[in-house]
């Protein structure tokens, strides 16, 4: 449904608003995390959603913010969600966060990847980071409308 459409368009403009409180010398560093820096930066999603769900407005947004960096496998954060137990919206934000962050210049990443080497990391990452199923209809539907390979 349409408000479903918005509501994810919405989670993938304000997933990562959990990071607004976190020291920007964590976030702009260049060098390897610390164990404790990755545990701080690992809590921003679970600071974003807290913070939707502080308002009536935004509560139903709160569960797609927090576990957009689960895994299909079980091995993401914060709660090793699997499968079907990660929100659709999360499903959906997690390949499109993925994608951005392969293609983007970072501050510990000055080389961006090719498209063609991000749709191949997708492709391998499938079914165990990414669910199958969205990873596919990204690849076919979606980054042929604004890449062209």
């Amino acid at each position: 449904p349409e408000n479903r459409v918005n509501d994810i368009k919405t989670i993938g403009t304000i997933h990562d608003i959990g990071k607004i409180v976190i020291d920007s010398s964590i976030l702009e560093k260049k060098s390897p995390l610390t164990k404790k820096e990755r545990e701080i930066i690992y809590n921003h999603s679970l600071i974003g959603s807290r913070m939707l769900s502080s308002t009536h407005e935004y509560t139903r947004l709160a569960p797609g913010v927090l576990h957009n960096h689960e895994k299909m496998d079980g091995t993401g954060y914060p709660n090793n969600l699997k499968g079907d137990q990660i929100p659709l919206e999360s499903r959906i934000i997690s390949v499109a966060d993925a994608f951005d962050a392969m293609i983007s210049s970072r501050p510990y990443k000055k080389n961006p990847m090719i498209i063609k080497d991000a749709i191949a990391e997708i492709i391998k990452c499938s079914g165990t980071q990414f669910d199958k199923e969205i990873a596919k209809l990204f690849i076919e539907k979606v980054i042929p409308k604004f890449y062209s390979l």
